[in-house]
């Protein structure tokens, strides 16, 4: 066996033993979520409710703003069957109710279902406008995170945060657990290389909750000229960063499930490559190919889907490559596939467009892999920005 197939194999067993609880653990575990069931801040009315009494509210919200503990109504329907004045609703990337593509316009309108005025947050307009904050007395932020530096709902909140700071509006954080907090892993995204896929200078599995994120934002001056906004987070009842959480509804279009979710941070590099990950199948994010048959035996066809995805990469054409359905829950960032396909393609520079080094938060991790460079290589080069992290990260914990 070749040194780096060593290495990556003890690799992968140590974080495997890192992740891996004895069964008393686990069963332990299981009996404490039975009796003391997890209450994501939205869940939690009697701590919120009186915050809202006589104020006119606006929500940023999606398809995952739900109560749980109440047979999955929607966070808006509830606070006007509660009383609550809703006046409007700001709205991230693929809409209020979570069908439009990766990318897609989202527009602004008004809500058949309740009436309210909808205003997009994703596109030209990513900031809440003074105009559009004026009749508001609160705001509320409420959307399902999955703990990924490019996942987009983070950079949201972050204008959602900003703009409350500046028009002096107070913003209510309502808290869920990150399906991917256990751990902290990938490269720390560099001055110079922000963009909405990344605004902050964290690694790509940073292991926060939005409400920990947001007091780090706050409290590392992250919003423009350093200006705080005035936060109240309500914290998540019943759980940690080491208990997995399930995700009731799929937070995006193309994460149906808790197997994309985990192999989300891994798989979404190919979105800087031509190599398709599974958009336009009913299993993105669980497998990746490319239409010529050295990158693999199993085999896949992405076409396009409505609510999914309209204009998949590689549409129409039969693409090999690999199944990921099988990989474990506790799966962990890691680069092997990015690097297997790398070496697969040939391509050199050519394996790379555009969009690579936004994701990976600089250039330097398309260099090391032009270089040749192993997985651990790579991987050690990112330790000290890591532990500095870390260190930064542990002031903000809430779990």
């Amino acid at each position: 066996m070749k040194p780096f197939k060593i290495i990556i194999l003890a690799t992968f067993f140590i974080q495997s033993l890192a992740f891996c609880k004895t069964k008393d653990q686990q069963d332990q575990n299981t009996e404490s979520i039975v009796q003391n069931p997890i209450l994501p801040a939205a869940d939690q009315p009697e701590v919120y409710l009186p915050l809202l009494k006589g104020k006119k509210v606006g929500l940023v919200v999606n398809q995952t703003s739900i109560l749980t503990s109440k047979n999955n109504i929607h966070l808006v329907d509830f606070l006007m069957a509660e009383g609550v004045t809703v006046v409007k609703v700001f709205v991230p990337e693929h809409g209020f109710r979570g069908d439009a593509d990766a990318g897609e316009v989202v527009n602004s309108e008004i809500d058949k279902r309740t009436g309210l005025p909808i205003v997009s947050l994703y596109g030209n307009n990513k900031k809440p406008s003074a105009e559009t904050l004026k009749d508001i007395d609160i705001l509320i932020y409420d959307l399902q995170d999955v703990g990924v530096r490019f996942y987009t709902f983070i950079s949201t909140m972050h204008y959602v945060m900003e703009s409350c700071a500046e028009n002096k509006k107070p913003l209510l954080i309502f808290d869920r657990p990150n399906p991917n907090g256990n751990y902290v892993d990938g490269p720390v995204l560099k001055k110079g290389y922000e963009s909405f896929v990344g605004m902050h200078p964290i690694p790509v599995v940073h292991g926060l909750t939005v409400g920990e994120l947001a007091q780090m934002i706050n409290g590392e001056g992250w919003l423009k000229g350093g200006m705080k906004s005035n936060i109240q987070v309500i914290p998540v009842k019943n759980w940690n960063h080491d208990i997995p959480y399930s995700l009731a509804i799929k937070p995006s279009p193309n994460l149906p499930n808790d197997t994309a979710i985990r192999l989300y941070p891994t798989l979404c590099y190919f979105e800087g490559t031509d190599v398709s990950l599974g958009r336009g199948t009913y299993f993105p994010f669980q497998v990746y190919g490319y239409p010529d048959p050295k990158y693999g035996d199993f085999t896949f066809t992405p076409v396009s889907i409505e609510g999914m995805s309209k204009t998949p990469p590689q549409q129409d054409k039969k693409c090999y490559g690999r199944d990921l359905r099988n990989e474990p829950l506790t799966h962990q960032f890691t680069l092997k596939y990015l690097l297997e396909a790398y070496e697969i393609s040939g391509k050199k520079e050519k394996f790379f467009n555009n969009f690579f080094d936004k994701l990976a938060g600089s250039d330097q991790l398309r260099k090391d892999i032009l270089a040749g460079k192993t997985e651990a290589e790579i991987k050690a080069s990112w330790q000290e920005d890591l532990e500095s992290f870390k260190k930064s990260r542990n002031k903000y914990l809430i779990y």
